[in-house]
């Protein structure tokens, strides 16, 4: 028997909100990879309290662009919350580059994070640490539980919108004002 598989990945994942796990409220993930197999995806407007120098000092990185020293490093997700992942525009490609679409890409290299240190890197990136992952069927259940909201990725919202405007931005390429939404609806 063969079923109807639609791939979300290239899409956003907009948190609903009753959504009600600490990791994905108020979120905006960009989904990276979505086989029958399951999902990976990256929290793309969740800022952490470290930022680039930090992790450049840590891992012994010098950084050679003033720009980049109060850089912020996101919260991609929960998994492999140790592990460093740049999604980043498609015009520089690494060793273990995956390319996503013909215009985004994801890396998860030290080369790439002393390329970006070295203004050598691509034209827009997130750098991350983590991502969010979904077993096979997992993503599927919690959109259809009304989870998520989902919609075609946007580049600028992806890479050019400040990460305090990115979830409203996101849910504008929808047509939806999500103030408007309440958890509530439906429940008296």
């Amino acid at each position: 028997m063969n079923t109807f598989f639609d791939s979300f990945k290239n899409h956003f994942l907009i948190s609903m909100p009753h959504l009600d796990d600490p990791h994905f409220e108020h979120t905006v993930i960009y989904l990276c990879e979505h086989t029958k197999a399951g999902a990976m995806g990256i929290i793309i407007n969740r800022p952490s309290n470290v930022d680039f120098t930090e992790l450049a000092n840590h891992l012994g990185i010098q950084i050679d662009s003033p720009s980049l020293v109060s850089e912020p490093i996101y919260t991609g997700g929960p998994v492999e919350a140790e592990r460093g992942f740049i999604l980043h525009t498609a015009d520089k490609v690494w060793s273990n580059t995956l390319r996503v679409t013909d215009d985004v890409s994801l890396s998860a290299s030290l080369e790439a994070l002393e390329d970006i240190a070295q203004d050598k890197g691509p034209d827009a990136f997130r750098i991350t640490l983590g991502c969010a992952g979904w077993d096979a069927g997992q993503l599927e259940t919690e959109i259809a539980n009304n989870d998520w909201l989902v919609c075609e990725a946007d580049l600028d919202v992806l890479f050019y919108t400040p990460s305090d405007m990115q979830f409203t931005a996101a849910t504008r390429v929808l047509g939806i004002d999500m103030t408007r939404l309440s958890p509530d609806i439906g429940h008296g």
